[in-house]
């Protein structure tokens, strides 16, 4: 491996090639780190604060490794950035040019078969969906990996999406007429191919928990996994290891079971009796559910397991029926498809249904769309800490936000990593002293006052104001931010022959991207968004000079997922606040405030309205999470700081 001190130096080949690149002893350091940890295909933990050049530190050790190194991310963003442009350009700069390889989950790739089936089964309701599928199929005749990010128009939720792709289920493999033009086997080989592959947390644990068949074989090749993001983990992973069931998947499995039908010439009525009596089990459960649930759209087992278990008892026993049937039929590969899912779909509900009390938060969802069950483990570490012990390779977990103070241990433990992985915290190089300030408005009402979001909409106001815009306003709930803008939008409204003051850019309204986009363009806009606007994004410059966070990120105590587990760790003596709430509202405010400041040369202000920072004494456990901004509790000193950074394009225009 080559010297990183000199890679890393001042006179080094990133510092010739790269303009702007300046060394960072942090950044040398976790670099090292990962070698050694590569070297040793040891475990390693790796907080590296905002700054610090964590994907070169981990990206130049892995190509210069020599080995087969997976990088598995959190988002798509991210996934397609390595791919796209950070690790080409390391290859080009160290002179290594690696084979790299960029692998998603089957559903972003387009299905040559299903989308030369006729347009009828294609089920297309409107002319701007026949239009759409038109520019599709001309686009497939030149595509050279068939990634439908390359078609722009065709949105995540589009009802198209899921007509033109395929499933496990599905998916014929090499008996398909079109598998040797296959774009997910073409992927998945260029994959086992590369020396690098580029993939996200979703198809690492499909991988890990082999429940996508055929990426089985993408792990025991590695010689290390590097994940990013890594904070999203203990998450995604009891998602992976836990079962859910949703009324859709019948849905699906019944129109796949008419197509299989008539391609052996039989009629889709040939199981008539069976399909009616699963498709009634399923409209008795979908009642039940429905009338348990009510408004709140999801709630725990127990509070509405009367009633449904007997209907979801019935379900899984028609499903169970209509598999047999499928079974005893003569009609090929396609039909025993379909009789496996329906044994997997009862075996998930079954799962469900009998699961132990400590097993795992069960619960019930319903809505327009249909109903859906779930099961998630409490304890996925056992599990998962086997599962990597299975695979002779390195393992390095990096993320901005892995620990609650200096401590790694509630991350390292629900990932049953504790004791076993080596850890390295690395503070963020940004001057926080002197780029920002920490505002922690007094006055204000408790957080469970019905004035409240009123009373921080009125505050925000004047901080949104002095900075003229450049703001975002971070919301823990959807009923908060709606309000929120509402309020917003009349206090700034248009006066006849003036445009108003500020643009006003509401999640929801726009994808996310897009929304981005025009805040980055418009110097005094404001752009009000919840959870998923708390990590991930990157605004630099002063297009975000204020961060305006609501309050405290505690998961609702109403949730049924969030009620589950405090009942589990106080049916097993301990403190649910301390080892759960708050760690993980820690974590998730951290994430909201690193919004704020994103390059030496940024700064601004963060404002957390939640007067519980400083009036309960979990308040300091908190800010101590926080980087090292200097507090205040002044507002005209806060409004001078944000004054100070208002554009001059801006002054004119705003309200100060």
């Amino acid at each position: 491996m080559q010297d990183l001190p000199d890679i890393f130096g001042a006179d080094g080949p990133l510092s010739q090639a790269l303009p702007g690149f300046s060394p960072r002893a942090s950044q040398q350091r976790m670099a090292e780190q990962v070698a050694a940890t590569l070297a040793s295909r040891g475990r390693l933990l790796v907080e590296a604060g905002t700054g610090t050049g964590k994907t070169f530190a981990y990206l130049i050790p892995a190509l210069l490794s020599g080995g087969k190194v997976i990088v598995s991310t959190g988002t798509r963003t991210l996934q397609d950035q390595l791919f796209a442009r950070d690790v080409p350009l390391l290859a080009r700069v160290l002179g290594r040019m690696a084979h790299i390889a960029l692998l998603k989950g089957r559903s972003n790739y387009l299905c040559l078969e299903r989308l030369l089936r006729p347009q009828t089964e294609l089920q297309l309701e409107s002319p701007a969906a026949r239009g759409l599928l038109g520019r599709i199929q001309d686009w497939a005749l030149e595509t050279q990996t068939g990634d439908l990010a390359e078609v722009p128009e065709l949105s995540d939720g589009h009802p198209l999406r899921a007509r033109i792709t395929s499933t496990r289920d599905s998916c014929q493999g090499p008996r398909c007429a079109e598998f040797s033009r296959c774009h997910v086997f073409a992927a998945r080989r260029n994959a086992a191919e590369a020396d690098l592959v580029v993939v996200n947390h979703h198809l690492l644990l499909a991988d890990l928990s082999l429940k996508e068949e055929g990426y089985g074989d993408l792990l025991p090749s590695a010689d290390a996994v590097i994940l990013d993001e890594a904070h999203q983990l203990p998450d995604l992973a009891a998602q992976f290891f836990g079962a859910s069931f949703g009324s859709r998947q019948v849905d699906l499995l019944l129109q796949e079971l008419h197509t299989a039908l008539l391609a052996t010439g039989s009629g889709p009525r040939r199981l008539a009796l069976a399909e009616d009596r699963l498709q009634r089990a399923l409209q008795v459960a979908a009642e039940r559910i429905s009338a348990r649930v009510g408004p709140q759209g999801r709630v725990g087992w127990d509070d509405a397991a009367h009633g449904v278990d007997d209907a979801v008892a019935r379900l899984a026993a028609e499903l169970a029926v209509m598999a047999q049937q499928i079974a005893d039929l003569d009609g090929g590969e396609a039909l025993q498809q379909c009789a496996q899912r329906a044994v997997e779909l009862c075996e998930s509900l079954e799962r469900i249904a009998e699961a132990a009390p400590g097993e795992g938060a069960r619960t019930l969802e319903s809505g327009g769309r249909g109903f859906s069950l779930q099961l998630l483990p409490f304890d996925v570490g056992p599990r998962f800490r086997a599962m990597i012990d299975a695979r002779r390779c390195a393992w390095i977990f990096t993320s901005a936000t892995l620990t609650v103070g200096e401590d790694f241990s509630h991350f390292s433990s629900r990932l049953g990593l504790s004791e076993v992985a080596d850890t390295l915290r690395i503070e963020s190089p940004f001057d926080y002293a002197r780029q920002a300030l920490l505002y922690l408005p007094a006055g204000l009402p408790d957080p469970s006052a019905p004035g409240f979001i009123d009373a921080m909409v009125e505050r925000s106001v004047s901080l949104v104001e002095a900075s003229g815009g450049g703001a975002f306003l971070l919301f823990t709930s959807h009923r908060a931010l709606e309000r929120a803008a509402r309020l917003l939008r009349e206090r700034w409204a248009a006066v006849p022959g003036r445009e108003p003051p500020f643009h006003i850019f509401v999640q929801g309204e726009s994808p996310r991207e897009l929304l981005l986009r025009d805040f980055r363009s418009s110097a005094r806009a404001v752009l009000l968004g919840t959870s998923s606007f708390w990590e991930g994004v990157d605004v630099k410059g002063e297009a975000l000079r204020l961060v305006v966070i609501d309050k405290l990120p505690f998961a609702s105590p109403d949730d049924p997922l969030t009620r589950a587990r405090v009942e589990h760790i106080r049916a097993k003596g301990g403190n649910p606040f301390n080892e759960y709430q708050l760690p993980e509202a820690a974590l998730v405010l951290k994430q909201g405030v690193g919004r704020l400041i994103r390059s030496e040369s940024d700064e601004g202000v963060v404002a957390i309205c939640d007067p519980r920072l400083t009036t309960r004494g979990y308040g300091k456990v908190l800010v101590a999470s926080l980087p090292p901004m200097r507090p205040t509790r002044d507002l005209n000193e806060v409004q001078q700081f944000l004054q100070r950074l208002c554009p001059d394009s801006t002054r004119e225009k705003g309200t100060t």
